[in-house]
């Protein structure tokens, strides 16, 4: 009565994959959404540190799964696509597996598909957070360290999140405050981001930084303008957006771009 077990897709036809379920597939992706390296600003230390994790990964070397968690735009995933791309681009051989927080109870039938490859597979979660009654962070945790499988040497998890432990501050405090045994109560909740090995910092921008990207997008892209130019819009762009990071520095130079007739791809 169950269905057949799915077939083991062609890895060698894409570097990117979707997990998606009902029915369980991996979907390639043609072409992966990202910037080069080289384009962002501001994050050079977590850059290098996980850049360097992802190398000894795919050199079939020892490395820990990591969480990039900070403040939102400022390349949390982009800097995980980045180093895929920086990565495969150097001649090594590595697969981008994305896998949706919603589709976390389905984990280990992943797992158990990417298991039976000879390939090496960066598993990634964007925007991973959990509420106080969302249960599916229990199905990373024995996969992520621990559990009789646990994860598979060619597999390495790399997660984001705006929050250092991926549940809200209330929900902490509330299990303290109600639970019996209150530190056994946050120890549930916050032992699944203690699996990671690395945890990656993003902090807010200072404005120099935020011009500087706008710079280097421009240079990279050949769209010309001065900087007494881009300084004036780019700060009023930020004023009204009421936020300075990687993202609205992104989005002030697509408007730039369209306003000058300067397309890229």
């Amino acid at each position: 009565m169950a269905p057949a077990p799915m077939a083991a897709p062609d890895f060698a036809q894409a570097e990117a994959f979707v997990w998606h379920v009902d029915p369980d597939r991996l979907e390639p992706v043609a072409q992966v959404n990202r910037i080069d390296l080289s384009l962002l600003v501001g994050i050079d230390r977590t850059r290098d540190t996980l850049l360097a994790n992802t190398v000894q990964f795919a050199k079939g070397l020892p490395a820990n799964n990591a969480l990039l968690w900070g403040s939102r735009g400022m390349g949390k995933s982009s800097l995980v696509k980045a180093v895929h791309g920086a990565v495969t681009g150097s001649g090594l051989a590595l697969k981008l597996v994305e896998l949706h927080r919603e589709d976390l109870p389905s984990v280990g039938r992943l797992l158990a598909l990417l298991r039976a490859s000879d390939a090496r597979f960066v598993l990634f979660c964007d925007d991973l957070s959990f509420s106080h009654d969302d249960q599916h962070y229990k199905s990373l945790k024995a996969v992520l360290d621990g559990g009789v499988e646990g994860r598979p040497d060619n597999v390495i998890f790399y997660a984001t999140s705006n929050r250092r432990h991926l549940m809200p501050r209330d929900m902490i405090e509330n299990e303290r405050s109600s639970a019996i045994n209150p530190s056994e109560a946050v120890e549930e909740k916050v032992s699944l981001s203690d699996r990671f090995g690395l945890w990656l910092g993003f902090h807010p921008c200072s404005q120099d930084e935020y011009l500087a990207m706008i710079r280097g997008y421009c240079d990279a892209y050949g769209l010309p303008i001065d900087d007494d130019t881009l300084r004036a819009e780019a700060i009023e762009w930020q004023a009204t957006r009421g936020a300075r990071s990687g993202r609205v520095a992104w989005q002030y130079f697509i408007d730039l771009a369209g306003r000058r007739g300067v397309t890229f791809g």
